[in-house]
């Protein structure tokens, strides 16, 4: 990871440790192209987690927007689950 990304997960982290209790209900978005395994790729990474997934094709089909509502336990699980979904070709994280 570059130094960028890496000051980016570091300033994220801080900004939810002040903005949160802890466990807190985190709402994850993400932007996927619709082509391949995708959209199921993201959720298998919220697998086994409780997660409320929902899922909406553009009008074109061509995206599908992803939103996941989970309970998470600290800000580093947030951190750890957007690097972890990173690997999938063309996610955008909102």
């Amino acid at each position: 990871m570059d130094k960028k990304t890496e000051e980016f997960y570091e300033r994220l982290k801080v900004e939810l440790d002040m903005s949160n209790t802890w466990p807190a209900l985190y709402l994850f978005k993400f932007i996927v192209p619709t082509e391949n395994d995708n959209v199921e790729r993201v959720e298998l990474s919220f697998d086994c987690m409780g997660a409320v997934i929902k899922t909406t094709k553009s009008k074109t089909g061509k995206f599908t927007s992803i939103s996941v509502d989970v309970t998470v336990k600290d800000a580093q699980e947030i951190v750890d689950k957007y690097l972890e979904v990173s690997t999938i070709k063309g996610i955008v994280s909102l």
